[in-house]
């Protein structure tokens, strides 16, 4: 379904009031991308995550981590799970109830994958908003190896601007094909 013109500078004009409250058009944009794309994928915000993870008393999420392995190679959110990008549901062998959080670089590619184990009989999948992306730029834990990081693999040059400069891995690093 083609979004009609007015909505989306309606969808603008609302954009406008984040920016000038300190959060980026880029971020804006990619959320309402994803939102729009997936919108019965259920997400969950970092902090949110966070607290589930610190909480001893409630079933703990499978993090499954929806990006390519030389992505993940450079960090990954503590006890996640790396699949490729465009894996099929029946790849993922959960019990249908495992609360699952999937995340990627920024939302998309985990938010597909959200939508397949849905449409699959899963009843507890969420998408981490913003991903590790976002994680990364609230200052939460990342690992490599199973030792705490600070960077996360920029994706590319562009897709790499969403993340604070601190948190880049190296320009070197080959964009994901």
């Amino acid at each position: 379904m083609k979004t009609p013109i007015w909505l989306a500078v309606l969808a603008v004009l609302i954009a406008l009031p984040v920016v000038a409250c300190g959060q980026g058009i880029e971020w804006w944009l990619v959320n309402w991308k994803v939102r729009r794309d997936f919108p019965k994928v259920r997400r969950i915000a970092p902090n949110e995550l966070s607290a589930w993870l610190s909480d001893n008393h409630r079933r703990q999420p499978v993090l499954l981590d929806v990006r390519t392995k030389p992505e993940f190679d450079v960090s990954q959110i503590p006890g996640a799970r790396r699949i490729d990008p465009g894996a099929d549901a029946s790849e993922i062998q959960l019990p249908k109830d495992q609360p699952i959080v999937t995340y990627c670089s920024v939302g998309y590619r985990s938010a597909a994958l959200a939508k397949k184990l849905q449409e699959a009989g899963y009843k507890s999948v969420q998408n981490l908003s913003g991903s590790i992306f976002q994680w990364a730029n609230e200052d939460r834990p990342l690992e490599r190896n199973g030792r705490r990081v600070e960077k996360v693999h920029p994706y590319d040059a562009t897709w790499g601007r969403l993340l604070k400069p601190e948190r880049r891995a190296s320009a070197e690093l080959p964009p994901v094909k």
